[in-house]
């Protein structure tokens, strides 16, 4: 029975736990979209939503709380500009879980962890591609 338990705690230490945490979540941040495994992905989901939830009314205290849980400056001002300025209107459910499969060594679920609002780059270089193909086109026909 799961009674009177309120977070995964990962197997792991508080300390690697909350290293574990500010790791992840500044991948997530920099990188709006990270592979890891289903149950790091439940946990770190809920640290990233709070910082989120913070990061949408821009005050120093604020941006104080964040910082004492981000350690790299540059995610956090990315946070409060780009990440919060995109999740204005949305009430919450800033994050989304795509289940992958399994992993062959010990069988644990994979999944993508990413931002609602993320958009692929195959989509640019899908782009990137047919105008180079174009120019190639318009070369050949002079």
């Amino acid at each position: 029975m799961k009674h009177k338990r309120s977070f995964n705690p990962l197997e792991r230490t508080a300390a690697h736990r909350k290293a574990l945490h500010r790791n992840m979540v500044t991948s997530l941040f920099r990188y709006e979209r990270i592979k890891t495994t289903k149950a790091k992905a439940l946990a770190v989901r809920r640290t990233a939503e709070k910082l989120i939830t913070r990061a949408k009314v821009d005050s120093v205290h604020n941006r104080r709380i964040v910082s004492s849980r981000l350690f790299d400056e540059g995610i956090v001002a990315k946070l409060f500009t780009n990440i919060a300025d995109r999740m204005k209107e949305r009430p919450g459910g800033y994050t989304r879980i795509l289940k992958l499969g399994e992993r062959k060594g010990d069988a644990s679920e994979v999944v993508i962890l990413e931002l609602v609002d993320y958009k692929l780059k195959t989509d640019e270089a899908a782009d990137r591609k047919a105008r180079k193909e174009a120019k190639k086109k318009e070369k050949e026909a002079k």
